[in-house]
């Protein structure tokens, strides 16, 4: 809303006065502070310097030798850094000087950091908070720590949070400022970071998360109760922001809460929906009939906030521009101010107009100084922080508490703030009213010609509501007979087969026909005779009628998602990803296949004219996995079809259901009937008769390695009849790992391999089942994986919070339990999940789940370390360096996937060279490909052929032909362009 005259006047007023106290204390030349200040200012004009300083304060902390901290040192800045820091890395390259170096390179850190932390332990704290109270300034107290990744270590943040209330209310006389504006205020007051008293933060399963993290919330709220304490409920990112309001309103909201005064939360003005936020905490307030306090802040996460919604094609939450969040923020303060009482405002900022703006517009509604509030951070504006103290506001800093090692990711977003050039004390000016001014429009970018399709944002409620009419519709279908596509025909006149859901093996969710070999000849015939035509549809056209069939998987994204969930035992996400990867393969693989029809001219000689094309070869027989029902079937089909062949699709016997979706999809977007069909029935009858029959020309498979390379045996030999040697493309399988070096991020690394070992239960080929840990990292990442491990939800997969879902089948869970029985004879379970709440007996109706399990001291010649085992079970090595740790990595004679999370390039540069596999991540997890960003596919025994979802693979169904034409006649050629 617009700023009257005469109060904009007062704002600007007090912005310069505010803006003059802030800048007129420069710290003293030569000091500690002032070589902080010297380094900030280096960060903020040379980019690549900034990430470089941020990446090794991330990294310094768990560097465990002085030969360690000189590497990094030397590896960070050899190539460009200011002078004395080029220097230093000169210095690095010295045995002499390394001890010497590396004390002088920590202590500089961490005075920096105990700029911004006031303590490791709360007692530590209790002086830097005793001097803010003589100062007139409050605080808040926040603990700084790793990422929750389980059950013990969230109950090791209820703990830490218990010593804190304690030991605030214990020194509350010393730490409690004197004036009228506290009387009545708490002197105990902390602040909690929700992700802390949760290890399974889950978006798509709020409920779950609420009444987990409500376990530990009771307590620490009844004993801030009996203290008189404050408690202020942190927010995080954007992703996780309802599972706060959630948790916050589902707490504050039961009956020993309820008069609670001393409680608050936090409002990102950065987030578009900010506003709205308020308001729907102001009609929160009204509900519960007491009020509460809201701290807004401009928001902490906003490089991640936008890099995270680029990588998932979501629309980004934040503002992109300084100036717009300012102008929310100002928004925000009249919604918060207009909430009163219902709301208490507290702001937090660091901007003079942005304070300045809060306490005019506070003043012109009425409120007293006492009000309201004002944060900042500890360590930063101070100048600033004392100015609005003088001024009579109540003041309080927002204080960090914690061991430096996890306290340098708050380090880093500090300084991503302190050497941002959109920060306020970088811009040059002191006075903007740039809030009332209309923005530029930014220039538009041009759309890429391909963009991947984004997955569901299950933090909004009206994802999850459209998931659960799915389901609901799902369960409604169950029990319907399903038919083979054969020309125009839908044939079920076979015997059928029964499909039953994993997790509920005696729900009967489809009978299922069966084609005899028989079928596959009269199938066979039609899809060659389709393939005249269907070769000759100009490319374009088979793009377009690909690009609907895109558009009509979209439109029933949740429904066929949800045939998965039951069919195929996918959680939420693994459906919905499952559905994605599918419609980028058919935008994908369109357009190459529009891309490789062009023909391309060849050489540059007068008379003649010579062109190179690709078109169709002819037949092919899509023999599919169950993993990625429908993914994987849709990129071999799409594959061929692109490339102007026809495609007969036998689809797993586990998942049928989802494959006959997709040929009627196809078939409705345009693709003619023999084009393409569908034929269910045993792998061991119908897939051999296509790999075997003399009218199929490319054979597309993924599977286990044993039954590949029986096709490519099979495929190889010649039958009469056969006009084309068959191209076989196959993916296998792998035994893949993940190092873990000894710098790694462990909260990043830990998680990477949850993901990778666990999520859908291990049954991807791309899964890690390996785990090398490096040096003195081992003992911590052991114990935390072990926790991490043991926290895992084990569930239906129709149940949100469930992470780990049934395996496929009871022949699958018996191949697993006896992997993971023989494991025991010879190496030692560290830890398996507790599953004895769910119906895992061996008897014909029992659901199909396996407790994720993981094994130490394996020998590296065993079962467990060599064999792809398919499901939850994970083996974990020690290597004294990183060098051994690719040996135990590559002894495999699987290439597919291979991880490595490590904060050393030297070692990230190796494994690039030397890690070869299909896909080498690094510093993520090792599954989850995406087309056309990651294209997948293995070395050595995990497959043949060009990687799906990349430049090459259309082109394997597809033959090159050159066409030449000599255009000189009687002594004269046209001229080319002519």
């Amino acid at each position: 809303m617009a700023v009257d005259a005469s109060l904009d006047a007062r704002i600007r007023e007090w912005e310069e006065r505010l803006a003059a106290s802030a800048t007129s204390h420069p710290p003293l030349t030569l000091t500690p502070a002032w070589w902080q200040e010297r380094l900030l200012h280096w960060a903020t004009n040379d980019p690549d310097f900034r990430v470089k300083l941020l990446r090794f304060v991330d990294v310094l902390p768990t560097l465990r030798s002085a030969r360690s901290v000189a590497d990094h040192v030397r590896q960070y800045f050899r190539d460009s850094a200011p002078g004395i820091v080029q220097t230093a890395s000169g210095l690095a390259s010295q045995p002499v000087f390394r001890p010497v170096l590396s004390r002088a390179v920590r202590s500089g850190v961490f005075s920096m950091a105990h700029r911004f932390i006031a303590g490791e332990t709360p007692e530590a704290a209790v002086p830097a908070l005793r001097d803010l109270a003589r100062d007139g300034v409050g605080s808040t107290v926040d603990l700084l720590g790793e990422e929750t990744l389980s059950d013990a270590e969230a109950d090791a943040y209820l703990g830490r949070y218990t010593e804190l209330l304690e030991t605030l209310s214990a020194n509350a006389g010393a730490i409690s400022p004197q004036g009228e504006q506290w009387s009545a205020v708490p002197a105990a007051n902390i602040s909690i970071k929700f992700s802390a008293l949760c290890a399974h933060l889950e978006p798509a399963a709020p409920e779950h998360v609420s009444e987990t993290a409500r376990k530990r919330l009771r307590p620490l709220m009844r004993l801030a109760m009996r203290q008189g304490a404050f408690i202020n409920f942190d927010v995080e990112q954007y992703r996780y922001k309802e599972l706060v309001h959630r948790t916050f309103a589902d707490v504050i909201t039961e009956g020993e809460f309820t008069d609670l005064p001393h409680v608050g939360i936090v409002v990102q003005a950065y987030l578009r929906d900010a506003v709205r936020d308020l308001y729907w905490l102001a009609d929160l307030a009204k509900r519960r009939g007491a009020p509460f306090s809201v701290r807004l802040v401009k928001g902490a996460y906003w490089d991640e906030e936008r890099i995270v919604a680029a990588q998932n094609s979501w629309p980004v939450p934040v503002f992109e521009r300084k100036e717009e969040t300012d102008a929310s923020f100002e928004r925000c303060t009249d919604a918060l101010l207009a909430a009163w009482p219902h709301l208490r405002p507290a702001f937090g900022s660091h901007n003079p107009r942005s304070v300045a703006q809060a306490m005019v517009k506070a003043r012109n509604a009425g409120r007293r100084i006492p009000d309201i509030e004002f944060q900042m951070l500890y360590g930063m504006a101070e100048g600033l922080r004392n100015a609005v103290a003088a001024a009579g506001y109540r003041t309080r800093v927002y204080v960090p508490v914690g061991r430096v090692i996890p306290g340098m990711a708050y380090l880093v977003r500090r300084l991503l703030e302190n050497t941002s050039n959109q920060a306020w004390f970088n811009a040059g000016v002191t006075v903007s009213s740039i809030a009332q001014a209309p923005f530029e429009e930014r220039a538009r970018r041009a759309e890429p010609a391909f963009r991947n399709a984004p997955p569901a944002a299950f933090f909004e409620p009206e994802e999850r509501e459209r998931v659960g009419a799915s389901l609901a519709r799902a369960r409604r279908g169950f029990g319907t007979t399903y038919s083979l596509l054969i020309r125009d025909r839908r044939v079920s006149d076979r015997p059928s087969s029964e499909v039953r859901c994993p997790a509920e093996p005696a729900t009967i969710m489809g009978h299922v026909a069966q084609a005899t070999p028989e079928d596959v000849d009269m199938a066979v015939t039609a899809a060659q005779e389709a393939f005249l035509e269907w070769r000759e549809v100009p490319a374009y056209e088979r793009a377009e009628i690909l690009d609907r069939a895109a558009d009509l998987v979209e439109r029933s994204r949740f429904d066929l998602a949800a045939t998965m969930v039951f069919e195929s035992a996918k959680s939420w996400h693994e459906a919905d990803g499952d559905v994605c990867e599918a419609i980028d393969y058919l935008r994908y693989y369109a357009a190459e296949g529009e891309r490789l029809s062009e023909p391309r001219p060849m050489g540059d000689v007068p008379g003649e004219h010579n062109e190179n094309f690709h078109e169709g070869r002819g037949v092919t027989a899509v023999i599919a996995p169950w993993n990625f029902p429908l993914a994987i079937i849709t990129g071999m089909t799409v594959g061929a079809l692109a490339g102007g062949n026809t495609a007969i699709l036998k689809p797993a016997a586990q998942s049928p259901l989802i494959a006959y979706r997709l040929v009627e999809i196809l078939r409705d977007a345009g693709v003619p009937n023999d084009a393409i069909q569908y034929l269910p029935g045993p792998g061991g009858e119908i897939g051999r008769a296509l790999v075997e029959h003399n009218g199929v020309d490319n054979i597309a498979f993924t599977g286990s390695s044993a039954v590949g390379l029986n096709i490519i045996e099979a495929a190889a030999k010649t039958r009469p009849g056969q006009r084309n040697v068959k191209r076989v493309i196959a993916e296998m399988g792998g035994k893949n790992a993940i190092i873990i070096d000894d710098d790694a991020d462990l909260d990043q690394a830990i998680s990477g391999v949850l993901v990778s070992a666990f999520g859908y239960a291990g049954q991807k080929c791309s899964a890690c089942s390996r785990l090398i840990i490096v040096g003195s990292a081992y003992d911590e990442a052991l114990e935390r994986l072990k926790n991490a491990v043991a926290s895992l939800v084990v569930g239906s997969p129709d149940d949100p919070a469930a992470f780990v879902p049934p395996v496929i089948s009871a022949d699958a869970r018996k191949k697993i339990m006896g992997y993971i029985d023989s494991g025991r004879s010879y190496s030692t379970v560290l830890v398996q999940t507790d599953i004895s709440h769910l119906n895992s007996s061996e008897s014909e109706e029992a659901s199909y789940y396996v407790a994720p399990t993981v094994f130490t001291d394996v020998p590296l010649n065993s079962p467990l370390a060599q064999e792809e085992i398919f499901g939850p079970v994970l083996s974990v090595f020690h290597a004294a360096d990183f060098e051994e740790a690719l040996e135990i990595a590559l002894n495999s004679t699987f290439a597919l996937t291979g991880g490595v999370f490590s904060r050393n390039p030297r070692h990230i540069e190796l494994a690039r060279a030397t890690f070869r596999t299909g896909n080498l991540y690094i510093n993520r997890k090792i599954t989850g490909a995406i087309v056309g960003r990651q294209p997948f596919g293995g070395l050595a025994m995990s497959g043949l052929g060009e990687k799906a979802g990349g430049p090459d693979y259309v082109r394997q169904f597809m033959q090159a032909r050159v066409v030449s034409e000599n255009t000189m006649r009687r002594g004269f050629a046209p001229e080319e362009g002519a």
